[in-house]
């Protein structure tokens, strides 16, 4: 990671009794793209005001660029921040709306019109700039509260919930646009959001928040193939957990009873013992209405129970033999694939034992 151009050391926030953030100690460097990620009242948000400067720390300490913001007010922070409701002026059109920061902090009118016509064009709103905020699409006033932050050059640009309001399409296209645009214009991004699809498909890092703290902290492939613990890997994607209990480890191979799959052997290198979890991805499961050769995978039967479309994969729930609803996620690869299995079928699961994960709290 190349050096950080913010460091949280030992955040913790109370408003009266209630402990919001919890001693958070993180680091997000130079032009990287920095998600907070966790469940409504996790702190997230309000770890984010902190570094704004719209609430002060209780203990602890928020540097940008290695200056101590404990002093510095909002407005002098190099910080911008894009609110979840664009806050854009009704009454002004595009270009006076992305150029009423520079306004007012008294830059030459030439300067003003130079930036914003840049600050439009990074966002593709060229075209757009004497419309009246009416006048455009809500994924258009998103891109217009972004070119008003972008417009006053911050060092790190914060983003509370940015694509919440939008439907779900323009959603996943913002995404991609979000990440293009950081990329391009060299930004540090912090967004804070709960949405899972959102922060593994935008940002290079994320920190997983619970309760006031941070959880793990690591890039979204490695949140999602190697989750420290069972809140982690519960809350980062979909999927099954199985409780048993250690009885034994050996040579970087651990063996673990459980109700649902038996006895199974896994590797692992870790230390490990008394009650366990063990995870699997759906995606990472055959299903089969034939018993096949599970040798070196591990295997369960069960029945489907419940099914759910969603044109390019379905997701299927089987009620393994002791009873425990195990979900399986498979590609529509044929148009006759979806009528394959159905509600009632009997199958086999099976899956490689590498791609189980041991979770131990």
């Amino acid at each position: 990671m190349s050096a950080p151009i913010i460091e949280i050391k030992a955040v913790t926030k109370f408003f009266g009794k209630l402990k919001a953030v919890d001693n958070v100690t993180l680091e997000v460097a130079k032009n990287e793209f920095f998600a907070l990620l966790g469940p409504s009242g996790c702190g997230k948000t309000t770890l984010l005001r902190m570094i704004a400067g719209f609430s002060n720390p209780t203990e602890g300490q928020i540097l940008i660029d290695g200056r101590d913001m404990s002093a510095i007010s909002p407005e002098n922070r190099p910080v911008n921040m894009v609110f979840q409701s664009y806050a854009v002026f009704p009454h002004m059109n595009v270009q006076s709306n992305v150029g009423y920061g520079l306004q007012v902090t008294g830059v030459a009118k030439p300067e003003i019109n130079s930036r914003v016509d840049e600050a439009l064009e990074r966002v593709g709103l060229g075209e757009f700039s004497s419309r009246m905020p009416d006048q455009l699409s809500g994924g258009q006033r998103q891109r217009v509260a972004l070119a008003r932050a972008l417009v006053k050059k911050p060092k790190v640009l914060l983003l509370d919930e940015p694509l919440s309001a939008l439907d779900a399409k323009l959603r996943e296209q913002m995404q991609l646009e979000l990440a293009n645009l950081q990329a391009d214009v060299g930004v540090t991004f912090i967004i804070v959001t709960h949405d899972q699809d959102e922060a593994l498909s935008m940002a290079d890092r994320i920190a997983v928040m619970r309760e006031g703290g941070v959880e793990q902290t690591a890039s979204p492939g490695e949140l999602y193939e190697t989750p420290r613990n069972r809140f982690v890997a519960d809350f980062i994607g979909k999927v099954n957990l199985i409780e048993g209990e250690v009885s034994g480890s050996t040579g970087g191979k651990l063996s673990v009873r459980t109700d649902t799959l038996g006895k199974v052997t896994l590797p692992f290198d870790g230390n490990a013992k008394g009650e366990i979890c063990l995870a699997i991805r759906p995606e990472k499961i055959n299903i089969s209405k034939i018993r096949r050769d599970t040798k070196n995978n591990i295997a369960a039967a069960g029945k489907i129970v419940d099914w759910a479309y969603y044109g390019d994969n379905s997701h299927m729930i089987v009620a393994s033999e002791n009873g425990q609803r195990l979900g399986v996620v498979i590609q529509n690869t044929s148009r006759d694939s979806v009528d394959a299995l159905d509600i009632g079928d009997e199958v086999h699961l099976s899956w490689s034992a590498d791609d189980m994960l041991v979770l131990n709290d």
